[in-house]
């Protein structure tokens, strides 16, 4: 029998462990526990009451003390779907639970894991368990615990596993992070209490895109690791009025008093429930402003918002600054806010990064960089009965192309925009005109454009002007890219995916500046109209397949315009490019489809269908997948199938049909919709 260096013998498979064996493991293998914990756990929590209730799960996961003594461990009792169920009656039980008191824990964590998704079997089921019913968390006053963001995939990742239950979760990452088989994770998931382990594992195994080590890499980014952390306050108002109402129980003439200055200060322009203390934190302090130097954009290898510099003519200007951050702190109600999606518009936690201070356009210009999750652009007219404005629109994880402008001005149909230290070219083009040179732009010495034309907000679609940058050499990056005004402070980057080769391998986006690129964008940008003010940071035409069409043979594309947002979320629109007299002819949208992980990373399978009429004047359904499928049917009115990626069937413009294609690897893919 092995011996464990504590004097205790190592527990066999099943046994339950000492507390020095358990304790052992945990302590030597307490991140890998915590990460596991926290990706079963549901996201619906938040991610501070995630953290805690990950590092909770693993804390409590020793076993009692009766566990110590000597003598032979108590066994563990666990229940075990029956045949039929999911599990076939001659998989081992010892395959999931091993001989080790690591494999012990684990079990231990995932059952707790799981069972903030589990209510009690007396509660009834269409009334959701309270939190009272779930294991409880560990207390941290006064401060909110969150991991350091991640990028746009690990967000995409991180709310395609919103959607799946505790046991997909589990299975998705005891596969990819703990490296077990489909047999072990089934197994070990059963004795866990999953009410359906096999199906899980299955579910768990659809989710993992076609390079699972770049999906593990993603498990394993801070994104997703509750034990390397960021710190933030908690409800600053709630706690300064609790303690409002203890001082005035014990001094009620001390407060009475300060009442007395509250309504003084607190006028008609004031905020209801921001007190004065708030308005001068050091937050709000100009001299506290951080700036970053002016080279530090070439030395770096974070190349954000970070990195800029504070450029303009009035960064001295503390009068300004202080104005600026005042209404930033106190936000009167005579100021014009605007939000993006998903922004918060509260006063500054720290003292913000200072991007530019200057006057454009007959305003008194203010950007800012607040925590490295917004940019904040204030505004005041030089002269006139104007009123100030306060934009605020959400940059986390900017990067070189996301990051690398934002609006300074906008005035009609025309907006200047601040460049980013390491735009070392700029020139405008329109997307309707793909065969038109580009045309130079002036920049000025303190990096804000000439005014540039702006996409038009409604009515006909007749030019998308775009701005096409080209990063400099110091950074090693050298490319060119396309971004343009959705209406948010930060420009929206376009790129592009072509269609898939033969026997290649997917093909991810590029940068869509050219000929095929432009040709894509010329019949789809219009679409982009539909988007505008929703926050979104990047948008992608994917051609996912090409077909022949009936009574002639010609080609038509079918195209996935994918927009990212600064929030996580995608939007898909399916168009069908069909052959057109016009290089300028939309598109035809047959598919939206808002909050999905489609034609993304974690989406790579699509589906698509529509009606087309023939010039003969036959109609016909068509439709088409992207490179995994080979197989696809229709039903309902008109029966028919083909194999590969396109099928064309004799159908009435009214048939009611359903369509369902094969892939390769198997499973099933519906149409979208």
């Amino acid at each position: 029998m092995p011996i464990h260096p504590s004097g205790q013998r190592s527990p066999r498979s099943g046994e339950r462990p000492g507390v020095q064996q358990a304790e052992a493991a945990l302590v030597e293998h307490y991140p890998r526990l915590v990460r596991l914990a926290y990706l079963v756990l549901p996201p619906s929590l938040g991610r501070h009451r995630r953290v805690l209730a990950a590092h909770a799960a693993v804390q409590r996961a020793l076993p009692g003390r009766r566990t110590a003594t000597a003598g032979p461990p108590e066994p563990l009792r666990t229940r075990v779907p029956a045949p039929g169920r999911g599990v076939p009656s001659s998989w081992p039980l010892a395959a999931a639970h091993g001989s080790s008191a690591y494999a012990w824990v684990r079990l231990r964590v995932l059952r707790t894991a799981l069972a903030y998704e589990r209510r009690p079997r007396w509660w009834p089921a269409r009334i959701p368990a309270p939190a009272s019913l779930r294991p409880t968390l560990p207390v941290v006053r006064g401060l909110r615990l969150l991991p350091h963001a991640g990028g746009a995939e690990e967000l995409a990742l991180d709310r395609t596993l919103s959607t799946v239950s505790a046991a997909v979760r589990a299975s998705f990452a005891l596969r990819l992070l703990e490296e077990l088989s489909d047999l072990e994770a089934t197994v070990l998931l059963a004795r866990a209490g999953a009410s359906d382990a096999a199906g899980a594992v299955r579910a768990g195994g659809r989710l993992s895109s076609a390079d699972l080590r770049q999906t593990e890499s993603l498990l394993r980014s801070t994104e997703f690791d509750p034990c390397t952390l960021q710190t933030r306050p908690s409800d600053l108002l709630r706690r300064r009025h609790k303690l409002r109402a203890v001082a005035s129980a014990a001094a009620l003439c001390v407060v009475a008093g300060g009442l007395v200055v509250l309504a003084a200060e607190n006028g008609p322009d004031a905020p209801q429930g921001v007190p004065a203390a708030a308005r001068s934190a050091p937050a709000v302090d100009p001299a506290a402003l951080l700036r970053t130097a002016a080279t530090e954009w070439a030395d770096t290898s974070r190349v954000d918002f970070t990195a800029w510099p504070a450029r303009g003519d009035r960064t001295g200007d503390r009068d300004l600054l202080g104005r600026a951050l005042r209404t930033w702190g106190r936000t009167p109600r005579t100021v014009h806010v605007s939000t993006s999606p998903g922004t918060s518009s509260v006063p500054p936690a720290q003292p913000p990064r200072l991007l530019y201070a200057g006057d454009v356009d007959g305003a008194a210009v203010v950007l800012f960089h607040d925590g490295g999750v917004r940019v904040v652009r204030y505004a005041e007219p030089l002269t006139g009965s104007g009123t100030a404005a306060l934009d605020f629109a959400r940059t986390d994880d900017a990067d070189v192309t996301t990051g690398a402008a934002v609006v300074v001005s906008r005035r009609g149909d025309r907006a200047r925009f601040l460049l980013a230290p390491w735009v070392s070219e700029i020139t405008t083009r329109d997307l309707l005109e793909p065969n038109a040179a580009a045309r130079s732009l002036k920049v000025g010495r303190d990096g804000v454009t000439a005014p540039v034309p702006r996409p038009s907000p409604g009515g006909s679609c007749g030019s998308w002007p775009v701005m096409q940058l080209r990063s400099s050499e110091r950074i090693v990056e050298n490319h060119a890219f396309l971004l343009t005004d959705l209406g948010d402070l930060a420009p929206v980057h376009l790129t592009y995916t072509p269609l898939p080769g033969k026997g290649a391998p997917p093909r991810g986006p590029r940068e869509a500046t050219a000929g095929p690129a432009l040709l894509s964008w010329v019949r789809t940008v219009c679409s982009l109209r539909a988007l505008r003010g929703s926050g979104v940071r990047a948008v992608n035409n994917w051609a996912f397949a090409r077909q022949r069409l009936p009574e002639g043979g010609t080609p038509a594309d079918w195209m996935c315009t994918r927009a990212d947002t600064w929030q996580g979320p995608g939007r898909v629109l399916i168009q069908f490019l069909q052959p057109a007299a016009s290089l300028t002819a939309p598109g035809a949208v047959v598919a939206d489809r808002p909050d999905t992980a489609l034609c993304s990373r974690f989406g790579q399978h699509v589906l698509a269908g529509t009606h087309w009429r023939a010039p003969s004047g036959r109609w016909y359904v068509l439709a088409a997948g992207s490179r995994a499928v080979n197989r696809i049917e229709v039903t309902g009115t008109v029966r028919g199938s083909a194999g590969g990626t396109t099928l064309a069937v004799r159908a009435p413009r009214d048939a009611r049909l359903e369509l369902k294609a094969r892939l390769r690897e198997g499973g099933t893919l519906t149409v979208v919709r």
